[in-house]
């Protein structure tokens, strides 16, 4: 199909840009005292999504592209439904059906990688859990009763856990079924040794992104790839050990590995091993991968760096092809709307700080890297600080805003989107004091920004790409759980356009999602939306 744009007989149009904010994690849940959104003294935000141009929209589920409605959204379908205008079958959607038709199994990576734990060792590194945002044990244990059935005999598990789309002190229990399925394999099978290798928590090791914490890689790269890091008997010791001596979520907990009764590691690798990573979600994969993955690898100092044969679960950077071999093949999303706005000369930019620069990017153009047209965008990273966000409620948002400010000021551009990620990080850390304090800071800075969208006589559209900071804990019997997991939650929609607020509704569409945003900002910019699109929210 042509990537161009017909214009309307009559074009919403107005003297200013377009500004579409995301707030990352800003949820939409009733007014209680776990929801740090309605905690925090918001009224610009209130006002904004009370309007007559608000809805709420679905972030969730098969709203994104996840195989259930029980499936929680994330920032990365989320993004990617909000640039694509429809919806793609996702990550876990994707894997269940490779299992299910075994074409997972079938193919030629799981051949070769099959062939390599045949001969020494296979491994398996990934988030423990069944959260189902960057993976699932139900996949890992697919895999290793496939393994175990293809005749490998041994198998080390390199776990990471989780803590933060799950329960916020869960480790233990996702270690005794995994503990479970690998008894079960080792006496299913005559000679098989299929064992925990080495673990640690996902914002301790090994699952950065955006190169934000090489460090952070190095440490799980040197646990599960040579054994080094604290030693233990056992997982479960090591979780036991370590939550006896602090207060950490499971997410937050330093790496360990498993050693045999002579102290040597269990799961180290060696030259010819396989190396599965059973993630499918791309953000925190491509990191780990490219230690294992590439020949000149810059980064950090790989010590001896056996010769594996490395698999991702998925391709998760198809443009930089990282890995270079994975077993089931990505959503192919095309025709993204900045394909079309910029086919039609649109001059936009991009804007977040380090930990969701990705989002407004890479996510947002289809899982592609790198520009679509770079006489005519403009990408600003801003430097996230390496800190537990708690500590940082602002984090970088008021760089953000103010970077924004000078670039809608200067009039070089027709349109421009930014990330607030501190509802979502902030949130992620389950400390609801912090979170309001974040929900303050962004309504400090949404405030400036309707200011300067008053000043220009642009327009500005409010929207998030799933819940978390409206939900921050449980109660059961009274005792408070925090929860640090994103949410159900629909996410608000909201246009502020001072220009044409009086010609402007919105359509009734029944159960809208983020895909249906796309169209609507196609309109906005005065143009016909693609004809394959979700139907634009304005009537």
């Amino acid at each position: 199909m042509t990537i161009s744009l017909s214009r309307p007989d009559n074009p919403i149009e107005r003297p200013g840009p377009l500004l579409v904010v995301i707030a990352d994690g800003f949820g939409c849940a009733p007014n209680d005292p776990s929801n740090a959104i309605a905690q925090a003294d918001s009224p610009r935000i209130d006002a904004l999504t009370t309007s007559k141009l608000s809805r709420e929209l679905l972030a969730h589920g098969t709203a994104v592209g996840l195989p259930t409605n029980g499936d929680m959204g994330n920032s990365e379908v989320g993004h990617n439904a909000l640039g694509a205008g429809r919806v793609f079958a996702q990550g876990a959607k994707l894997v269940n059906k490779a299992i299910d038709d075994r074409s997972m199994f079938d193919g030629q990576a799981w051949t070769s990688v099959i062939a390599a734990g045949s001969t020494g060792t296979l491994h398996f590194v990934g988030l423990h859990s069944d959260g189902n945002v960057h993976s699932h044990t139900d996949h890992l244990y697919a895999m290793l009763r496939e393994a175990a059935a293809s005749g490998v005999t041994s198998c080390a598990v390199h776990i990471l856990h989780d803590g933060r789309d799950v329960e916020i002190r869960s480790a233990l229990r996702y270690i005794d079924a995994t503990e479970a399925v690998l008894a079960e394999i080792n006496a299913a099978h005559d000679g098989a040794n299929f064992r925990i290798g080495s673990g640690g928590g996902r914002m301790t090791i090994t699952m950065d992104r955006y190169g934000a914490d090489w460090p952070m890689v190095e440490r799980g790269y040197n646990a599960h790839t040579h054994g080094i890091g604290r030693q233990f008997a056992s997982a479960i010791e090591a979780v036991e050990t370590m939550y006896g001596e602090s207060d950490s979520g499971d997410q937050y907990l330093d790496e360990f590995v498993v050693v045999d009764g002579d102290g040597a590691p269990v799961g180290a690798m060696a030259n010819g091993d396989g190396v599965v990573l059973f993630n499918f979600r791309g953000d925190r994969a491509i990191e780990i991968s490219q230690a294992y993955d590439d020949v000149d690898f810059p980064y950090f100092d790989r010590g001896s760096n056996p010769d594996v044969n490395f698999v991702g679960l998925l391709q998760y950077d198809g443009d930089a092809f990282v890995p270079t071999n994975y077993l089931v093949e990505p959503p192919a999303i095309d025709r993204t709307v900045s394909e079309f706005l910029c086919a039609a000369g649109l001059r936009s930019f991009a804007i977040s700080e380090t930990q969701k620069f990705g989002h407004v990017t890479y996510f947002w153009n289809g899982n592609k890297s790198g520009y679509i047209d770079e006489s005519l965008e403009t990408y600003i990273e801003i430097p996230s600080d390496n800190v537990e966000f708690n500590k940082t409620p602002a984090m970088k948002l008021i760089e953000i805003t103010e970077q924004t400010i000078d670039m809608l000021r200067s009039g070089d551009y027709d349109w421009g989107r930014l990330n607030f990620p501190n509802p979502d990080m902030v949130g992620h850390t389950g400390d609801l004091n912090a979170t309001i304090e974040a929900i303050r800071v962004l309504e400090d800075c949404m405030d400036r920004l309707l200011e300067v969208i008053d000043e220009l006589g642009g327009a500005l559209v409010f929207t998030a790409d799933h819940g978390n900071a409206d939900i921050m804990y449980t109660e059961k019997n009274g005792v408070k759980t925090p929860l640090t997991s994103h949410t159900l939650s629909p996410v608000p929609f909201a246009i502020y356009d001072p220009t044409n607020e009086d010609t402007l509704e919105l359509a009734n569409i029944e159960d809208a999602g983020l895909s249906n945003v796309a169209a609507t900002l196609v309109n906005l910019l005065g143009y016909n939306a693609p004809n394959d699109y979700d139907t634009s929210l304005l009537a």
